[in-house]
């Protein structure tokens, strides 16, 4: 069975605590049900990683392409505007990826309105909420 990553990144595990006018009140744990929910019909298998750690997304990408992970899903969180490595590490995994934020960063300030990271990407989709992390997977799932 293909097999799609979820990975998000530095305070993505606060969801639903963390400035939740902002991200709302649903938790990481109320994500990763409804993308299992998804998978489930979809018939793909998802996993998930959550770090506050730039080296250990790195890391877990690496893993996955070691490990035959078909697809990335990654909301890169803060890392977004600043790691060229966490770039590099997409780029150079040679997986399909689709960048996902929960919020609409270009209606935010203005060091969110630039992405390292989306270049190494297929896509980015952003403002839509846990939304954009459904519509992801179901892209990824048609893919080869």
């Amino acid at each position: 069975m293909r097999t799609f990553a979820v990975i998000n990144g530095p305070n993505l595990d606060r969801l639903g605590k963390r400035e939740p006018d902002v991200y709302g009140r649903q938790t990481l744990a109320d994500l990763e049900l409804q993308l299992r929910t998804l998978a489930d019909e979809l018939g793909v298998e998802v996993t998930f990683f959550q770090s506050n750690h730039e080296g250990a997304l790195i890391d877990h990408i690496a893993a996955c392409t070691d490990d035959g992970v078909r697809g990335l899903i990654i909301n890169p969180g803060g890392l977004t505007h600043t790691s060229v490595a966490l770039r590099d590490a997409i780029a150079g995994s040679g997986l399909p990826a689709i960048e996902v934020h929960i919020s609409n960063v270009h209606a935010r300030e203005a060091f969110r309105h630039h992405s390292y990271t989306a270049g190494a990407c297929l896509g980015v989709i952003a403002g839509l909420g846990f939304d954009g992390y459904r519509y992801a997977l179901r892209h990824l799932a048609t893919l080869g």
